[in-house]
């Protein structure tokens, strides 16, 4: 039996076929039937053609149909100019399986304000404070709307306290569990397969830092989490990856530098350095805007009072 399905464009082509046509090397071993696709040159796109015994064929076909209906988020309707100010209605992102997503106390809606009106932010403030998962969710909303193409979400990856080369598996393994927080924050706001279904297609995308060097993005939403383990270099080499129509927001908590010499750190001098740029705004989280769990905020105060003892 074959089936036959049409991929419309690139993003989907890319969807299904995976980096080295590896997701489609996986379908073939799950449901143990043939794939193969042929390019149409004229619009872009491709036909997909899946050939097997019968249910199996029917089960690949439902699997991968149910992916594209995930990737093909339709635009919003009748979005004109002033529908596209994302957080005109107090909502951030509207998750399909969740509760709307609003900021929660006011120095929170000022923040998500700021994102909309500058085109880089850069925000400090202790944990839990919602910097990352803000920025993310108002991402999704820009995404949503058609005002970006693409979001991109990196951290730079050092260690605490451990090594990267004592952990199992190859580079990729090993870089994963330092990404694990920003998957968590995505699936949160769209679900795991939904969450999959873009970051295949290439829409979202979550890197290491040292792998931006050398892009320039364009019409996207950039965001740099756990800034503060950032050298200066690698923060000028971040921020000048901006392409046209795109806003960068970097996060981080100055308290939790991991570097070996905490002086440093690329977040601690880059105000000094561009106060004076225009459009650039600059954002400062305290212990009372922490959301997380009662003692979260209990437990900075008394790592604040003790570290003051200390010094």
């Amino acid at each position: 039996m074959i089936k036959k399905i049409k991929l419309l464009n690139k993003d989907e082509i890319y969807a299904v076929l995976g980096i080295q046509d590896r997701n489609l090397r996986a379908l073939e071993k799950e449901f143990k039937i043939a794939l193969n696709v042929k390019h149409t040159d004229e619009d872009g796109g491709a036909e997909l053609s899946i050939s097997g015994i019968h249910s199996r064929v029917d089960k690949a076909y439902s699997k991968i149909q149910k992916n594209l209906e995930l990737l093909r988020v339709p635009p919003a309707p009748n979005a004109s100019a002033s529908q596209k100010v994302p957080f005109a209605d107090g909502v951030v992102f509207r998750p399909a399986h969740a509760s709307p997503i609003k900021p929660r106390t006011l120095n929170q809606n000022e923040y998500v304000k700021l994102i909309w009106e500058r085109d880089l932010i850069i925000c400090t403030g202790p944990a839990g404070t919602g910097k990352t998962f803000l920025a993310a969710a108002c991402a999704l909303r820009a995404l949503q709307l058609g005002i970006i193409g693409k979001i991109v979400v990196t951290r730079p990856i050092v260690e605490a306290g451990e090594k990267l080369g004592f952990l199992p598996g190859d580079i990729n393994e090993k870089v994963d569990p330092y990404l694990r927080p920003v998957y968590d924050a995505f699936q949160a706001m769209l679900g795991a397969e939904k969450f999959n279904s873009l970051r295949y297609a290439n829409i979202i995308e979550i890197v290491p830092l040292a792998y931006m060097r050398g892009r320039t993005l364009e019409n996207a939403f950039i965001i740099l989490d756990e800034a503060q383990n950032t050298q200066p270099e690698q923060m000028k080499m971040f921020l000048t990856r901006m392409g046209l129509n795109s806003k960068i927001i970097v996060t981080g908590d100055i308290t939790q530098i991991d570097l070996p010499n905490s002086k440093q750190s690329g977040l601690l001098n880059v105000k000094k350095i561009l106060g004076k740029v225009p459009q650039i705004g600059f954002f400062e989280f305290e212990n009372e805007d922490i959301v997380r769990h009662p003692l979260v905020k209990d437990i900075i105060q008394a790592y604040d009072k003790w570290e003051k003892k200390c010094k």
